[in-house]
């Protein structure tokens, strides 16, 4: 069975045993956490009805992502802006994905 979630402002398609990587969630590495906003949800052969699915997943890590350089320029002004960001991640293991 499989399900698209959204968590962070982004959608994910997610199945029992997969990792996947979403903006910061609170918790440690080894706690068990229930995905709610669920859009939608089905098995091989076509869709089921979400209210009864439900998707937990196990935070394996905190991590943060690669580093983005911010650079800005103006010409002929001499204007110059570096900046760096690193996005702060979640690395989750699905556990399991099904009805309630």
């Amino acid at each position: 069975m499989f399900a698209v979630v959204r968590t962070g402002g982004k959608q994910y398609r997610v199945a029992a045993g997969d990792k996947i990587a979403v903006e910061k969630l609170a918790g440690e590495a080894g706690e068990t956490i229930t995905l709610g906003d669920i859009l939608l949800a089905g098995e091989d052969d076509g869709l089921a009805d979400v209210a009864g699915v439900t998707v937990s997943a196990e935070i394996i890590a905190q991590a943060k992502s690669e580093k983005v350089i911010v650079f800005k320029k103006r010409r002929r002004h001499n204007y110059r802006r570096k900046n760096g960001h690193r996005q702060q991640l979640t690395l989750l293991r699905i556990v399991s994905v099904g009805k309630a």
